[in-house]
């Protein structure tokens, strides 16, 4: 992989990381600033509902958040774009598409279909 490609991924995911960071601020000033003092049962349960769905969705983003940190150390130790299992390179179209995967696109078929068959 060229170097400019390197630095296009590594700029991507150094924003996806700050995207995710600031979400979750945001979430969490929202949160704070609420007043859930709803005398109404229906909209206490509604607000409660919105609440978890949100935190269900940053639980995903910090799993997100993991993934896009050992991209940026592949990155560094100069491992990113070499699949996990055979290594050989990734495709740059699939590192364009998720660039934190750590699977080629013939490697990650093949798990999923164990996967499947388990």
């Amino acid at each position: 992989m060229k170097d400019y490609d390197l630095q296009n991924f590594r700029e991507r995911l150094d924003k996806m990381r700050s995207d995710l960071v600031d979400d979750s601020e945001e979430t969490v000033q929202e949160m704070r600033e609420e007043n859930n003092l709803y005398p109404d049962p229906s909209d206490r349960a509604t607000s409660e509902t919105e609440h978890i769905n949100l935190l269900r969705i940053r639980d995903r983003e910090r799993k997100l958040m993991s993934k896009i940190d050992e991209a940026i150390e592949r990155l560094n130790n100069g491992s990113f774009g070499i699949c996990e299992e055979c290594g050989e390179d990734i495709d740059i179209e699939r590192l364009n598409i998720r660039p934190v995967t750590t699977f080629c696109i013939r490697c990650k078929e093949t798990l999923e279909a164990k996967e499947n068959h388990s």
